[in-house]
């Protein structure tokens, strides 16, 4: 696992978050969704707000690798062989050759882009259906977020892969 891809990608929710709750985008029909006025928010962490906001995109990213990235689910099915971390061995050799012939196969932005809107429908949906449901929240407020979500996945996964694949391809990081 890169870790400096994963730190790149935990950027993607604040650099989305900025545009689409601006004011001029979605700010104020969000703030009026949740019965909120920019006065409201005055006084706020920010600090606070953005440095958790930067550690569960971390976690967001390491958990949309294994959802996009499809060699790491043969790379754990190797890895769990005791003879897998010894070079020459057989499920060494094998797991290798598999990764030469198979490696950057669904590597591109839009193949992780799909897994992005996967992801939206399959879990940001229900999460914040869920949510908004038992807090009596609008439709306005599902697709607001909803839409937010999407853009942000989408981000996260292409350009997720886009960047390993890149890597790979350079030679700066391993297949694992």
């Amino acid at each position: 696992m890169n870790y400096l891809v994963i730190l790149g990608a935990a950027v993607i929710p604040l650099l989305v978050g900025s545009i689409w709750y601006n004011p001029r985008l979605f700010g104020t029909a969000w703030m009026n969704a949740i019965g909120k006025t920019e006065e409201d928010f005055i006084g706020v962490n920010l600090a606070l707000t953005f440095g958790l906001t930067f550690v569960f995109s971390i976690l967001l990213a390491l958990g949309l690798s294994g959802l996009t990235i499809h060699q790491n689910g043969i790379m754990q099915l190797f890895a769990t062989d005791p003879s897998f971390a010894v070079e020459g061995s057989e499920i060494n050799t094998m797991y290798t050759e598999l990764m030469d012939k198979y490696g950057t196969r669904h590597r591109s932005f839009g193949h992780g882009a799909v897994h992005g809107v996967f992801a939206t429908i399959l879990l940001a949906l229900p999460f914040i259906g869920i949510n908004a449901l038992f807090e009596r929240r609008g439709a306005k407020y599902i697709f607001i977020h909803l839409g937010y979500w999407l853009v942000t996945l989408v981000g996260y996964t292409g350009c997720y892969v886009w960047g390993y694949l890149s890597m790979v391809i350079n030679r700066s990081i391993e297949y694992i």
